[in-house]
């Protein structure tokens, strides 16, 4: 049966790249001889049935691929059959973080990070509570505030296609789109008693991380929105145009940025902080591995940053760092809470994992995995002056503080 043995094929390719990465070419080998020469019995450096390499797992799929075959009612994408296997391999660890990606899929994100991608304009990331991906910030000018999209919408379906479960690179895929495609979303939105419905046109879109300007009274404003690898040189800029423009102090907005590159954060934190550690990882075997700091470019100017419940992953790294040392006031919420660090692994035939490799700790060694980072003045966002006249109570706040700190 041609389409079992492309399907079966790749799994066991996938199943022995697995190996090599888990058990050792040992394994792997002995494995592709079993199945490639016939033999009914393998043994395991891991021992059989400690792993999912065994003969008895890839029986077990010829069983189920006969069953498809045979009573199945619709047509069967084999390729996504074989993406399936991959995809249920990860998604089993029960880790929101840890991810499979296709070839495409891979592309997709190299490109985003590198500055281009295709879609609306929305940051997100998933909602653990709910198992839905939530909105953690809207990028000004796109389709996405167009439409009225606002950050912490909850997406309930994509294309009337309910996402709740879902991995968050297969939400993101699906948002995505060809230039000039519309797509349909649903929304739950708290204080509204009914779905919201929204028609989105996708388009290219520059993937501008940093926004700067300058405020009354010689206050600098810079926010980045995620960390990626065009973020460095955008807050270069921004921070070298905010003081050539005569800034007396600086307000660093961190709302809604869900992290990115733990090298993107680490080069702007050397841009800020003094000589020391900018935070360090241990893994599960309690290797640690330490980020530093030269000093060389302290930040000389008072500092406000302001964060929130969507503050995550590397915008933590860098918001508890300016805590530790004291260069900066946290002004908002209490951050989200992702004291954890994922490394994208790229196999042979293109294809990627992303796994959660090791844990994060501040400078002072704070643990800040599902507690979060809380801020100095403590500022819940208020949406109703926001959605009336852009009014951003939290914005207000820190221009204040900074006033406080500049006269001082």
């Amino acid at each position: 049966m041609n389409r079992k043995r492309s399907f079966v094929g790749g799994m066991i390719a996938g199943v022995v790249l697995t190996l090599f990465l888990g058990c050792g070419y040992y394994a792997g080998k002995q494995l592709y001889q079993a199945v490639r020469y016939g033999s009914s019995a393998v043994s395991l450096s891991s021992g059989e049935s400690g792993t999912i390499g065994n003969v008895s797992t890839v029986q077990k799929l010829n069983v189920l691929e006969d069953m498809i075959d045979e009573y199945f009612l619709e047509e069967v994408d084999e390729k996504a059959l074989e993406q399936g296997v991959y995809r249920g391999v990860i998604d089993a660890l029960d880790d929101p973080y840890s991810t499979y990606y296709s070839v495409e899929e891979l592309e997709e994100l190299q490109n985003k990070t590198q500055g281009i991608y295709y879609g609306i304009g929305a940051r997100v990331g998933i909602d653990t509570d709910t198992e839905l991906a939530r909105i953690a910030g809207v990028i000004p000018g796109t389709p996405a505030e167009e439409a009225g999209l606002l950050a912490n919408d909850l997406i309930y379906k994509v294309d009337d296609v309910m996402v709740q479960g879902m991995d968050l690179s297969s939400i993101v895929a699906k948002v995505k789109g060809d230039e000039g495609t519309t797509v349909h979303l649903t929304i739950i939105r708290e204080g509204e008693s009914d779905y919201l419905e929204f028609d989105v046109v996708r388009r290219k879109l520059e993937n501008e991380t940093v926004v700067h300007k300058m405020l009354e009274d010689n206050i600098g404003y810079i926010q980045i929105v995620e960390f990626d690898d065009v973020t460095v040189d955008q807050f270069t800029d921004a921070l070298a145009t905010c003081k050539g423009s005569g800034m007396e102090g600086l307000i660093l907005d961190l709302r809604g940025n869900p992290g990115g590159n733990l090298s993107t954060v680490c080069e702007i934190s050397r841009m800020m902080l003094p000589k020391g550690l900018i935070v360090y990882t241990e893994d599960k075997e309690g290797n640690r591995e330490e980020y530093t700091c030269d000093g060389e470019h302290p930040f000389e100017y008072p500092l406000v940053v302001l964060v929130d419940g969507n503050s995550a992953s590397a915008s933590e790294i860098l918001a508890g760092a300016i805590k530790d040392y004291g260069i900066g006031t946290l002004v908002g919420t209490t951050t989200f809470g992702k004291g954890i660090v994922q490394r994208i692994m790229q196999l042979s035939d293109g294809s990627a994992v992303k796994l959660t490799v090791s844990k994060y700790f501040t400078p002072n060694g704070n643990d800040i995995h599902k507690i979060g980072i809380e801020p100095d003045v403590e500022v819940a966002f208020e949406s109703e002056p926001y959605l009336e006249d852009g009014t951003d109570n939290q914005l207000n706040k820190a221009v204040e503080v900074l006033k406080e700190k500049i006269m001082q």
